[in-house]
């Protein structure tokens, strides 16, 4: 057993966890806030990484960030113009936006179905190159991976708590009181869906300077993924303000990778991940369900017990 809850699997579980808990943000903001099913996050991953791979080749890991948020705030806007200015349906929206997607991501890509970044600096070598000791040589990718994702969630956290972040928030709960309340809610969906995106983009930029790769595929499945972590994380802490929901999603990115850590570690074929990352999915959507259910059939055979001691006679002897 020891054998199996190695170091290196935390380690792992913990940069990827990070690393995707971006995603699992940006859901946060879509899905729980805006109350948006956006369909979308599985192209705009692989933007994110593309456009971020094409500039690093430039010699600009950095900027590389930016441009990639920059990208997914275009496809963030699309989506939300699909939705308010067109009347198309928010699912169908981001299933348009997926599809045309892989177009654009293969066109940045030079049409190429593959980019690699072995010969090229990243955010992750070029801070090896300032190491001070040997523990910072091994876990330098995670304070990285980590700073930027401390960063991200104290700004979403400090966002969601202004004006505007307060009339997103409003606009996912009730969006007529918004209307009533003289807040264009059309514009609040645009916003919130650009940040979303941009989160989205950003964490594929970062895991194409990961893995020192990009590819056309990357970005398959990646709402399942997110989604995941994201009802992981809010099983975990429950209620709570925005910056402990925040905390938790985080918390449900890095369970969720190590759960997929320890299921290659068992030898499950590579072929059959997919097929775990969807009985995860599985058990976390419906355990808040089981749960519940759970609770109230304790409460009914507790009524039920004490029903029956009252009613039953008293035996006199």
């Amino acid at each position: 057993m020891s054998s199996i809850f190695t170091l290196s699997i935390l380690q792992s579980a913990l940069e990827l966890g990070c690393i995707y808990s971006l995603v699992a943000l940006a859901l946060f903001v879509s899905f729980s806030i805006l109350n948006i099913a956006d369909l979308s996050t599985d192209g705009c991953f692989t933007l994110g990484c593309a456009v971020g791979a094409m500039v690093t080749l430039l010699g600009h890991p950095y900027l590389a960030l930016f441009a990639a948020m920059a990208a997914g705030i275009c496809s963030g806007f699309i989506t939300a113009f699909l939705q308010t200015r067109m009347g198309v349906p928010s699912i169908l929206a981001g299933i348009i936006v997926n599809t045309g997607l892989y177009t654009i991501n293969i066109a940045v890509m030079g049409f190429s179905s593959n980019v690699n970044l072995f010969a090229c600096d990243t955010i992750f070598s070029l801070a090896k190159e300032k190491s001070t000791s040997a523990w910072y040589d091994s876990w330098y990718k995670f304070l990285i991976v980590l700073a930027i994702v401390l960063l991200i969630g104290i700004l979403l956290t400090w966002f969601l708590n202004t004006r505007l972040g307060l009339s997103i928030r409003a606009t996912g709960d009730n969006e007529h009181m918004v209307r009533a309340s003289s807040i264009n809610p059309l514009f609040m969906i645009t916003v919130g869906l650009c940040v979303a995106n941009a989160l989205t983009a950003l964490s594929g930029a970062i895991l194409g300077q990961y893995q020192k790769s990009c590819d056309i595929n990357l970005g398959t499945g990646m709402v399942t993924i997110a989604l995941a972590s994201l009802i992981i994380g809010e099983t975990i802490i429950g209620k709570g303000g925005i910056f402990r929901k925040i905390v938790g999603v985080v918390l449900g990115s890095c369970l969720y990778r190590f759960i997929v850590a320890l299921a290659l570690r068992l030898n499950v074929p590579a072929e059959a991940i997919k097929l775990v990352s969807a009985i995860i999915v599985a058990i976390a959507i419906s355990f808040p369900y089981l749960k519940e259910k759970s609770r109230f059939y304790r409460m009914r055979s507790h009524s039920f017990g004490a029903f029956r001691k009252e009613k039953s006679p008293d035996v006199t002897h």
